[in-house]
């Protein structure tokens, strides 16, 4: 008897999406979607735009006051950020 190489389908799929280059995007945007769910709703009202260029995250805020208090919490956002994709996908937020 010969024996078969099982291997779960989200292991398959994450294989085909890094083979075709795709991995990365995708946990950019899981990321960029996390961001209402991490930085709760009081700041996710104020949040304008959240974009991804070259590892950092891009935060627009329309509130001035939030921005500066939001820029003392970095850290802590790119840490708890990174934990909900599940690996290092950013190494700097800007708040803007």
């Amino acid at each position: 008897m010969f024996k078969r190489d099982v291997k779960p389908v989200g292991n398959l799929i994450l294989q085909a999406l890094r083979e075709q280059g795709l991995e990365t995007p995708l946990q950019q945007k899981r990321l960029v979607e996390a961001w209402p769910l991490v930085a709760g709703p009081l700041i996710a009202r104020y949040t304008l735009n959240v974009s991804i260029y070259n590892q950092t995250l891009y935060v627009r805020l329309s509130n001035p006051a939030l921005r500066a208090d939001l820029s003392m919490r970095r850290t802590e956002f790119v840490q708890r950020l990174n934990a909900v994709v599940g690996e290092q996908v950013i190494v700097d937020v800007r708040f803007a």
